[in-house]
């Protein structure tokens, strides 16, 4: 019984690995060049304003009716009794606005490179890049060669 379990998991296991690289969720493929020039582009954010959406409840009682039967046949009597039950409805409203910062360009890493993977005609072209792989190769000396995964497709910053 173990052994068949075993096998079912490994098999399953196949399966997924082979879904996940038929998918090619593998990502861009990595670039090789010369290191040019580094570029951050700051975060740039606004003053906003929203509604300000507070939780409201209504509180109210409702006559409810309830009933019992006992018995059976001829001698089958039926109780009749009522209670109040509290009933409480809840709705969000707006109260107000609320201040925040909007978010109008967002926070880019990018790096320039020069000779990329041997191919000059792609020379002083900017790869945006994630912060880790920033850092790195800006301890990196001009002109030596790098290689990342650039954070995108697209070889624009």
């Amino acid at each position: 019984m173990f052994d068949r379990r075993l096998r079912a998991m490994l098999g399953l296991a196949a399966v997924l690995l082979g879904t996940v690289t038929a998918c090619g969720l593998d990502g861009p493929d990595p670039i090789s060049g010369l290191k040019d020039d580094l570029r951050h582009i700051p975060q740039k954010t606004i003053p906003a304003t929203r509604p300000h959406m507070v939780k409201q409840c209504t509180t109210g009682t409702a006559r409810v009716g309830h009933s019992s039967t006992t018995g059976s046949g001829s001698h089958r009597r039926t109780r009749t009794w009522y209670t109040t039950e509290r009933r409480q409805n809840c709705h969000k409203v707006q109260h107000g606005t609320e201040t925040y910062r909007k978010e109008i360009r967002a926070e880019r890493w990018c790096v320039r490179l020069d000779d990329v993977n041997g191919d000059h005609d792609r020379d002083n072209v900017w790869y945006r890049v994630d912060r880790r792989d920033y850092n790195r190769v800006q301890f990196a000396r001009y002109h030596t060669r790098v290689k990342f995964v650039p954070a995108s497709n697209k070889p624009y910053c």
